[in-house]
């Protein structure tokens, strides 16, 4: 499957979830880095009026999930989060934060992808590692 026609599909899969309700998008796909990003606003908000720690990790998990997703066969196996970690090192009242996959490993049933979650000008705000378990579709 072609670039635009997985993120057709995402999207397409991606109706009324939390992907959707946080409006993260992605901005760029391959095998060895997927770049999103996700607005911050309201939605994203703890009550203090900053970015909350959960919608950063919901985002760092995203874009592990979907960068173990195109490396593996969908008509055979599903990508699913096992374990996830974050520092949140700024706080971020409102605009844009954009995550940033790489993989640290790739094997045949376990991925492990850094997440490094930026703002506008590149300050650090989230830094986050995900181990994804890729599983037999039944």
């Amino acid at each position: 499957m072609d670039k635009d026609s997985f993120i057709a599909f995402m999207k397409e899969r991606s109706q009324n979830t939390a992907i959707r309700t946080l409006g993260i998008e992605i901005v760029e796909l391959t095998p060895d880095r997927v770049v999103m990003t996700m607005p911050v606003g309201p939605a994203t908000h703890q009550p203090a009026g900053i970015l909350h720690g959960g919608a950063s990790v919901l985002l760092a998990e995203t874009a592990a999930s979907i960068a173990s997703e195109i490396n593996i066969n969908k008509e055979k196996h599903a990508a699913v989060g096992l374990e996830i970690n974050a520092n949140h090192l700024k706080s971020k009242k409102d605009g844009i934060v954009t995550a940033v996959a790489t993989p640290l490993h790739k094997g045949r049933k376990t991925m492990v992808w850094e997440i490094k979650i930026s703002d506008e000008n590149n300050q650090l705000i989230c830094i986050s590692r995900c181990t994804v378990v890729i599983i037999d579709k039944k």
